[in-house]
């Protein structure tokens, strides 16, 4: 049976070490320094993989090389070599090595004497990081004996309105790279043999913190790098730019106490440094009971859960469109008044929407301002359903200019607690405001994995479809209680 030799850097891992050769160091020798991969981050991959399925109905017909395991890509790499031997035309997941580097294309189509080859990616654009990614492929392969006539990227196409069935040559664009590709092949080939000294040294460089953490990916070795940096410090000071907290990390200031008089700061930032030396904190009551004489009972709190595909599911939907399925009411007609509550979860058998803009019309019949917390987000879905279903655009519209922000007053710095930390999300403000209410123990806790929850009720027949809804209404409900509690203590002041 043949046999190759295993790989020493393959397309991720030098991307890695493009990105930061200390990430592909720890990703080497230290890999249990890594956390364990969150939903969200897991939901990303799988939206990945599902993208590259899809996509190869472009080109349909091709045999799968793809190996049965991440252990086994040399076999993927005989069984390309047989295929291209037996005269197989459309290869998916084809796999080269070439001196000790292992690259795997998407899809690998023969047309004529040459090949063409195709990468799919599940973004809406083509980034920098996808052309290393191409260019290291094109070596890779070119380098295996294979000739390519081009080098192309397939992403998903943002302006794809779906109406009916799926459209896939309109779902995705395919761009050559071939140009770019072909400028960055002697950079490529200087970087493997930066990448494979590294690795046969076998010693962890010495590289300090920057904006490489998160570009182009988020490293998943931040936790261990930025252990030396203490909380609160100056990468929490609120809407300072990256480059300048940098800059400050690199002059030796990093705690808060560190700052001095001649760094210029907003109000807000001056808010936020001053109350965490004071330990007090601020409160502008001029500006909060502005912030109140706007707003008049009765009173909704309102808040919105949705979901996003890169691959739309319903007609009048594109590929990343926030679906709202859920959403939380609760109703207070004054002060004194008992609170009531209204909500809506859908049945994840179908489009949402629908169903999701009649109750809500129907639950927000009395007068009423109501409140949101960072309304852009509410206001965005409220408008953008009514853009997709105009038979309810003028009672959607109404609706969005009844809307009032809670947010504000937190925004602009008239209410200010040290333990918000320069953040003004709910998920700060709540526990700063009211300690005895906070998302810890809830089983979902963030707008991100209610969407994957969701999602997961929607195409997993195997989900415990009963636990997530009550979870999910439990979650949501949460968010408006939270409103409530929070303006009480507003109308404190």
């Amino acid at each position: 049976m043949k046999t190759l030799t295993k790989h020493v850097l393959s397309k991720s891992t030098f991307v890695y070490g493009c990105q930061c050769p200390k990430r592909l160091f720890l990703h080497k020798f230290k890999p249990e320094l890594k956390p364990k991969i969150s939903e969200a981050r897991q939901a990303i991959f799988d939206t990945g993989t599902d993208v590259g399925l899809l996509a190869q109905k472009l080109f349909p017909g091709g045999v799968d090389a793809s190996p049965e395991s991440t252990y086994e890509y040399q076999k993927s790499v005989l069984l390309t070599k047989d295929l291209i031997r037996s005269g197989v035309k459309i290869i998916y997941e084809a796999a080269f090595q070439h001196e000790g580097v292992l690259a795997a294309i998407d899809i690998l189509v023969k047309n004529g004497n040459k090949w063409e080859a195709y990468e799919v990616k599940s973004s809406t654009q083509i980034k920098e990081v996808n052309i290393t990614d191409a260019s290291l492929q094109y070596h890779v392969i070119t380098g295996s004996g294979i000739s390519l006539k081009d080098i192309s990227i397939i992403h998903i196409n943002n302006e794809y309105v779906r109406k009916g069935r799926l459209n896939i040559s309109k779902l995705f664009r395919i761009e050559s790279v071939l140009k770019d590709v072909l400028m960055t092949q002697d950079i490529v080939e200087k970087k493997i043999r930066e990448l494979k000294k590294l690795l046969k040294n076998g010693v962890e460089p010495e590289v300090d913190i920057g904006p490489h953490c998160s570009d182009p990916y988020e490293c998943e070795f931040t936790d261990h790098c930025w252990s030396h940096i203490p909380s609160p410090s100056v990468f929490d000071v609120s809407r300072l730019r990256e480059s300048r907290k940098f800059e400050l990390y690199e002059e030796g200031t990093v705690k808060l106490e560190d700052l001095n008089g001649e760094l210029e700061l907003t109000a807000y930032q001056e808010i936020q440094i001053n109350s965490y030396l004071s330990g007090k904190k601020h409160i502008n009551k001029k500006g909060v009971r502005e912030f109140l004489s706007g707003i008049s009972y009765p009173l909704y709190f309102l808040d919105f859960e949705s979901f996003q595909t890169a691959v739309p599911l319903f007609n009048k939907s594109r590929p990343f469109q926030q679906i709202p399925f859920q959403y939380s009411l609760h109703y207070k007609k004054d002060k004194s008044s008992d609170l009531s509550h209204n909500f809506f979860l859908a049945d994840g058998q179908d489009d949402p929407r629908p169903a999701f803009i009649e109750k809500l019309l129907k639950d927000t019949t009395k007068k009423g301002d109501i409140l949101t917390y960072n309304i852009g987000f509410e206001k965005s879905i409220v408008n953008k359903l009514a853009e997709d279903f105009p038979q309810y655009q003028s009672a959607m519209t109404a609706l969005s200019e009844r809307m009032k922000d809670l947010m504000t007053p937190f925004r602009n710095g008239d209410y200010y607690h040290p333990s918000m930390n320069g953040s003004y999300s709910i998920k700060k403000v709540l526990p700063a405001l009211v300690p005895e209410m906070d998302y810890d123990k809830l089983e979902i806790s963030e707008g991100e994995m209610a969407g994957i929850a969701f999602r997961s009720m929607m195409i997993n027949p195997d989900a415990d479809r009963k636990k997530i809804r009550a979870d999910l209404l439990e979650y949501c409900k949460t968010d408006t209680l939270a409103m409530v509690k929070i303006l009480e203590v507003l109308e404190t002041v």
